[in-house]
């Protein structure tokens, strides 16, 4: 009998020689004239790890990792192929792997453990239910069962998910679309990416359900282009669904339809923003568009279009199969289920970690990130990716959910946390902050091009200790404008980092923290 070895295909894995080191077992088994058949499964996201390979046995996986090629026969010598235990680099029972136990994974309970793009792998472990069950309701009751799971949007507002297809199922229209917002572009975040990768069908499956709820019949993946391995993983995934009948004129012999396209991204970072997003898709110009009107009621090509992102759509499936009271038993307050947190910067043990709403901040880097790589301590952690707020050791007990970070204004975002230890200098990632917008600004809107600027050449002065009182009101006053006049959420939350360093690490500007102080 065949041992069965699992290699990731995760673009993170391949990076760090998982295709090299499938190469070296297939050869290296060969050699030896054992049986082997080697599975190019998804990522379990501990990424310190990769190239992680597992191995079947009647226990269970048998982890080993990092793998490199030079590792592969003495590997085998120490009985791979089995799962044995005697190799420097076994880790025992993958489910058991600390980082791995704790979690509670339910969007991403199939990543790392099928091969993304068979669809027999997906239907074997409850791939396709949540999909069955739709058809049989009405859609109204779908949308019904998505507004009481509490599932909010997973991206910077939060938005009910619910509310967005409610309106779009409510509007009469000839046509009507639903478009997954892929265009992942914040710093430390790397989730879309994983389920694209590593678990298409379930977006696919998503997305199929939001079309049946809003009575759209065409939907869009708009993947940023340089997500190579992601657009290939999905377009394989449609044209595997189309032909067995997930995806098409008459889904699963109903009379029920949908089709989907994946559509690259135009590698700007406002293309995030979703009216940017629609302009991008129908050909033109990435530039944010002013609202009313939403893109519920007038979207792509000017018909109602639901706008989601990866992992809200992601979610759906899950909530369909088991039922909204069972994916609202997770998470606290209103915030409700799970979001996958993606751990980057200076950071031990990198990855993904995907647990209910309600978890400390202090609880991810320590428990789970295991503090910084280099040993130093933490001194700041940007939550949210680039426009989210970079928060202090004090503020590290603060429960993961969208309401306790609005409190201390802050964001969850999209779930990326970058550490920094203590010899970051948070008057540069204000700086950062301010000229990140500038460069990714449509331009469309004065208080976001010109503040941005003026933003960075004034932290510049404070940094060259230029009438540092002056310039820090100055950057109060921008950020002040910017929040209450920009027209979309680049403008209006770059002042979020920048606020934040300058009240929580007023040290690094040379103290001066209030209006009062700089007036």
């Amino acid at each position: 009998m065949s041992a069965v070895i699992f290699v990731p295909r995760d673009s993170t894995a391949i990076a760090l020689g998982a295709n090299e080191v499938a190469l070296e077992i297939a050869a290296e088994a060969e050699k030896r004239g054992l049986p082997v058949r080697i599975v190019r499964n998804g990522s379990r996201g501990l990424f310190w790890l990769e190239p992680m390979v597992e191995v079947e046995t009647a226990h269970g996986r048998v982890a080993y990792g990092p793998v490199a090629v030079e590792d592969v026969a003495g590997l085998f010598d120490a009985g791979l192929a089995s799962g044995a235990a005697g190799h420097a680099l076994s880790l025992g029972l993958t489910e058991e792997i600390p980082f791995l136990k704790h979690q509670e994974r339910l969007t991403f309970a199939r990543v790392g453990i099928t091969d993304p793009v068979s669809l027999t792998d997906y239907l074997a472990h409850e791939g396709y239910a949540g999909l069955r069950r739709a058809i049989t309701m009405t859609p109204e009751a779908v949308v019904k069962e998505v507004l009481d799971s509490g599932l909010r949007g997973r991206g910077g507002a939060a938005f009910p998910t619910g509310i967005k297809w409610k309106t779009v199922n409510s509007l009469p229209a000839t046509q009507k679309y639903i478009v997954c917002n892929a265009d992942e572009g914040d710093s430390g975040t790397f989730s879309d990416r994983m389920v694209m990768e590593d678990d298409p069908f379930m977006l696919i499956e998503g997305m199929t359900i939001a079309g049946l709820a809003a009575g759209a019949t065409q939907g869009y993946i708009y993947v940023r282009c340089e997500y190579a391995h992601a657009i290939a993983a999905l377009n394989e995934a449609i044209k595997s669904a189309l032909q067995h009948g997930y995806l098409g004129a008459n889904i699963l012999g109903s009379s029920l339809a949908f089709m989907l396209e994946v559509r690259e991204g135009a590698g700007t970072y406002v293309c995030g923003e979703e009216t940017a997003l629609l302009e991008s898709l129908e050909g033109k110009r990435g530039i944010v568009r002013a609202k009313p009107p939403l893109p519920a009621i007038e979207g792509l090509f000017g018909k109602p279009t639901v706008i989601n992102n990866v992992i809200s759509l992601a979610a759906i499936p899950m909530i369909l199969a088991r039922g909204a009271a069972y994916y609202k038993n997770y998470g606290m307050g209103h915030s409700r289920g799970t979001l996958p947190f993606q751990l980057a910067g200076n950071i031990l043990h990198g990855g993904l970690v995907e647990t209910a709403f309600g978890m400390t901040l202090r609880t991810l880097l320590y428990d789970f990130g295991g503090g910084t790589e280099n040993g130093r301590p933490i001194r700041a952690v940007q939550v949210g990716g680039p426009l989210g707020a970079y928060l202090p050791e004090s503020q590290f007990d603060t429960p993961m959910d969208y309401e306790s970070f609005m409190a201390i204004s802050a964001g969850v975002g999209h779930g990326g946390i970058v550490v920094f230890d203590d010899t970051v200098d948070m008057a540069k990632q204000a700086r950062y902050a301010m000229k990140f917008c500038a460069i990714e600004s449509c331009g469309k809107c004065t208080p976001c091009r010109i503040g941005s600027t003026r933003g960075f050449e004034a932290i510049d002065k404070i940094i060259a200790n230029e009438n540092r009182p002056q310039q820090i009101k100055i950057v109060r006053d921008l950020c002040d404008l910017m929040v209450t006049s920009s027209l979309c959420a680049l403008g209006s939350m770059t002042p979020l980092p920048v606020l934040s360093a300058l009240n929580h690490f007023p040290e690094d500007f040379g103290g001066a923290t209030s209006t009062q102080e700089a007036a």
